[in-house]
């Protein structure tokens, strides 16, 4: 391995590292500001940390169990998955577990306590829990497709029995903290519907994190005028335009399909412009993510 190589991977471990510690501090964060201290629970391993740390009545430190519960789970995804995978699963961990005990020695007051702990309190905190964690989460699924303990779980099973669907064990591991969570916080319903709701914000944005910011719709126009129709996309919505040949089964005809993508903003204008050319037909779809060069230049 030559000098340049060596370097270029030594660059990509240290921007690596302090990208889990930045996830692990938005994931961290959220835990100590809007969870820990309004009664409620994440999914998951943390998840269980966090009900056994209200089940000890707070008599063992809640970073202590963070890392009882994950760190073992990494070390063996780290001796029988994926070594680097491991190391950055144990750091991403250990800063979300011990950022909110700087917080505390800092003096930060959780939000219920500066909020006086309202039923809406505790409403708006499962809330950000879901926003601000889901973000960290996302973070991590994107670089390295791993976000904490389940997954670590996960892979181990299916390294054991490959044809297990790992769906159903993230579907246990949630379900059991939201069963667990209904008598370890006194059989209220309350931080059940806490954790439900920070559990499927937490999701929505894991989502929309993967599906990427730049997207885009498809829009597919089939046409008997390409190079008028195309010439006006393009001065208009400063898109490029693909062009291909298809051929009209019904009409038995050749025809041309015009490809373009556009912003969302953009949908109404699209629309207008089609509106000029009545003989056209056109569908559009949502696309996720868009590479490349996605705004033709003026």
């Amino acid at each position: 391995m030559n000098t340049a190589s060596k370097r270029h991977q030594a660059k990509e471990l240290l921007f690596d590292i302090f990208f889990v510690i930045f996830a692990g501090a938005v994931v961290g964060t959220a835990y100590y500001f809007f969870q820990n201290s309004n009664g409620f629970a994440p999914g998951g391993v943390g998840g269980l940390a966090t009900i056994t740390y209200h089940f000890l009545g707070n008599k063992i430190s809640w970073s202590i169990l963070m890392v009882a519960f994950n760190l073992p789970i990494f070390v063996l995804v780290s001796a029988f998955i994926n070594k680097k995978l491991g190391l950055m699963l144990s750091i991403y961990m250990l800063t979300q577990s011990f950022l909110p005990k700087l917080y505390e020695m800092l003096g930060m007051s959780p939000y219920c306590f500066a909020n006086n702990g309202s039923d809406f309190n505790i409403l708006f905190a499962c809330i950000a829990t879901g926003v601000i964690s889901g973000f960290g989460f996302s973070l991590m699924l994107r670089r390295f497709g791993a976000s904490g303990g389940t997954y670590g779980i996960s892979a181990l099973i299916k390294k054991l029995r490959p044809e297990t669907n790992i769906a159903y064990i993230s579907f246990i591991m949630d379900a059991s903290v939201v069963f667990i969570a209904f008598f370890v916080y006194g059989m209220k319903i309350t931080p059940v519907m806490c954790t439900l709701i920070n559990l499927f914000i937490a999701n929505l944005i894991v989502d929309r994190g993967l599906g990427g910011i730049k997207d885009g719709y498809k829009f597919e126009i089939v046409t008997s005028e390409p190079d008028e129709l195309s010439a006006e996309l393009m001065k208009r919505l400063k898109h490029g335009v693909t062009e291909i040949s298809v051929h009209g089964m019904y009409s038995d005809t050749d025809k041309y399909m015009l490809v373009c993508i556009v912003n969302k903003r953009q949908i109404g204008e699209m629309m207008k412009i089609l509106k000029n050319h009545p003989q056209t037909f056109a569908s559009f779809s949502r696309v996720t993510e868009v590479f490349g060069n996605f705004k033709r230049k003026v």
